[in-house]
């Protein structure tokens, strides 16, 4: 019989460390144990938010309605070849912990994506990306339980509608679904070591490393990570709180002509990326502090909590954030956190 918790605290189960309550709460370790609840009339009759690592949600006040906490372990090998390998990871799995069981037997694909909060299931939802690497290059399935129907169903990599920071599982089954695993072909030799985007080139310069292995590109991810971003547990945040907006190439040219050190990337569909935490610091927010909440002095990316902020208070400088950046370069910043 799966357990049923009323009025649970949801401050152990988000990185910002908000604390609200969830009218109820429940953690899923099988899908037997879903398949369970979902027969439950307390399943049909109330609202309901699926939670894995709780690193990319912002809780504004209490949760009136069910919390499904994802706690499904496991992580199986298919189809193994001299050059690749398939593995079928659980949702509830520790994303960084599996990062670093890849690199540990040498298996590339995810190096680039080291030390970023969350679980497995929650990758393909976002898309993660991160230095020039995005979850969808090493995807080949999604395995999800069907709410409507109670029945699995399969993803493959051209149904899941991926985008930047974008997917069907975040549009057209949202809250329908729940992703049970994640199938990602790896590589065991000849790996593509990506070192382009970012400060990876110069931290590898600065470990003193010419010859880069995913082992180091992973060890100089989470060095620049360390560095830039403070961990959650003792200081509350959700990393990147905004997506880095693509503008059209005439918008850009315009900023360029106004701030000639504007940082970009090109995109598809010819579209200019402009990196949000520039933004946000020419807007002079970088480690401003208001009350118990503000911006963190070495990314103005990140949005942090100094202890003791409720929810409201990140929105509100979420908010005010936004309106500089929009009055001053006329780009709308998006957040990349959902906010309940």
């Amino acid at each position: 019989m799966i357990a049923i918790k009323e009025n649970t605290s949801l401050r152990p189960f988000n990185t910002f460390g908000i604390d609200v309550k969830a009218k109820y709460f429940c953690s899923v370790g099988t899908i037997e144990q879903l398949s369970e609840l979902v027969q439950t009339d307390l399943f049909r009759n109330e609202r309901r938010m699926l939670l894995g690592g709780g690193s990319n949600v912002l809780f504004t006040k209490d949760f009136e309605g069910l919390v499904i906490q994802n706690s499904i372990q496991g992580i199986e090998g298919h189809d193994e070849t001299d050059e690749h390998i398939t593995l079928r990871v659980s949702s509830g799995v520790n994303w960084h912990q599996f990062v670093l069981h890849c690199v540990d037997h040498d298996w590339g694909g995810v190096e680039n994506l080291s030390l970023i909060p969350g679980t497995v299931g929650a990758t393909p939802i976002q898309n993660i990306g991160a230095y020039g690497v995005e979850i969808s290059e090493v995807i080949e399935k999604v395995e999800a339980f069907d709410f409507t129907n109670g029945v699995m169903k399969s993803f493959a990599k051209d149904e899941c509608g991926f985008g930047y920071r974008e997917s069907v599982f975040k549009t057209d089954f949202k809250e329908k679904i729940f992703i049970s695993s994640v199938t990602l072909r790896l590589t065991k030799k000849n790996h593509r070591i990506n070192t382009s985007y970012g400060a990876i080139s110069d931290t590898l310069q600065r470990m003193h490393i010419e010859q880069p292995s995913i082992q180091s590109i992973s060890n100089a991810v989470i060095k620049i990570r360390t560095e830039k971003v403070p961990d959650f547990n003792t200081m509350g945040n959700a990393v990147s709180f905004f997506k880095n907006p693509e503008i059209t190439e005439q918008h850009f040219l315009q900023l360029q002509n106004n701030f000639a050190n504007i940082p970009h990337y090109h995109a598809a569909n010819q579209r200019v990326k402009v990196p949000a935490g520039w933004l946000i610091e020419q807007c002079g927010w970088k480690g401003k502090k208001i009350n118990h909440v503000g911006v963190h002095a070495m990314q103005a990316l990140v949005l942090v909590n100094f202890g003791g902020a409720k929810g409201e208070e990140i929105f509100q400088l979420a908010t005010q954030i936004m309106t500089s950046v929009q009055e001053k370069f006329s780009i709308t910043l998006t957040p990349e956190v959902n906010i309940f």
